[in-house]
């Protein structure tokens, strides 16, 4: 099978394109024919040497890569949930080796969930790890009840645009934060108010807020715990808050969560729930054919995505 593999850290330059065996699969995996592969930041920055290059550096060969949808082709003697054929997706082994960058994976059958037969191969692995990530906080962090008052910074993104449909979803207020050229966008995803950081500065205008979904660190941190509630919190998918963001958090009466996603079939099957019935729909800004990943990779780095970047293989 083609894969991509990652020779070391650095550019995409340490990208390349090459033919190994085809992945065996354990008793509770199944083999997945790869149609699409959802991209991410963390991708980039796995790339690049930082986020998790450290815990998968000793792989050999690497092969980078979480989000993934396609089809069932076998499956491990103990998997009764899923058959040959089935079109699959989801999140694998994160925050491990996942292997996604290639024709054929195997994934832990609880890591996967059916996928809608009315969502595309690209909007289902689209709404993989970014899509995990909002729901993941929403539903087992923030928990909002009806009439809560959520700030979505960088709405426009990813885990952003996701986030804002769901907590529309949960029946919150929503306050959702990009650069005035995608208002429009932010509003058509169900958000109550838009405010454009090129215009106005949110925290001379937001106030009282219940839930902050963060992914920004240093000043941004500040500017958000500034406009939360006592009682409130702020969602970081950031690994780094300051110290004394902490202690001011504490003095307010304020947590300050840090959450990394992790693979979950349950939650999976939430997703495609969700998706099924219209209620998330992914925004697929771009698709790269599998042997353009490395320009998939320079098109995140931008930092100017709207929604998701998709490669089809």
């Amino acid at each position: 099978m083609k894969a991509i593999i990652l020779n070391n850290s650095g550019t995409i330059a340490e990208f390349a394109m090459t033919e190994l065996p085809m992945p065996i699969i354990m008793e509770n995996e199944v083999l997945i024919q790869v149609k699409t592969i959802g991209l991410n930041p963390v991708d980039v920055k796995t790339r690049s040497g930082l986020a998790l290059y450290e815990r998968l550096k000793e792989n050999k060969p690497l092969i980078l890569g979480w989000d993934v949808s396609g089809v069932v082709v076998e499956t491990g003697a103990k998997v009764s949930e899923f058959k040959k054929g089935d079109e699959v997706f989801g999140m694998v082994n994160f925050p491990g080796h996942g292997k996604c960058y290639a024709e054929y994976v195997a994934a832990p059958a609880n890591h996967i969930a059916l996928k809608p037969s009315n969502v595309s191969h690209e909007d289902a692995a689209a709404a993989s790890l970014a899509a995990l990530t909002a729901w993941q906080l929403l539903k087992h962090k923030a928990k909002p009840k009806p009439g809560d008052k959520i700030l979505v910074q960088a709405a426009s993104g990813g885990v952003g645009h996701y986030a804002v449909q769901m907590a529309k979803h949960f029946g919150a207020y929503v306050i959702g934060t990009s650069s005035s050229k995608n208002r429009d966008f932010i509003i058509s995803l169900g958000a109550d108010e838009h405010i454009a950081y090129d215009e106005q500065a949110f925290e001379n205008i937001v106030k009282d807020v219940d839930f902050v979904l963060e992914p920004f660190a240093k000043d941004n941190l500040y500017k958000s715990l500034k406009v939360t509630k006592p009682g409130g919190i702020i969602l970081c998918i950031i690994g780094i808050i300051p110290d004394d963001v902490l202690q001011k958090a504490k003095a307010k009466d304020v947590e300050i969560f840090y959450y990394l996603v992790k693979s979950d079939g349950e939650d999976m099957k939430d997703i495609a729930d969700l998706l099924a019935k219209g209620i998330i729909k992914s925004h697929v800004s771009k698709v790269f054919p599998f042997e353009q990943m490395g320009n998939a990779h320079l098109e995140i780095e931008k930092g100017r995505t709207l929604g998701k970047i998709v490669v089809r293989v």
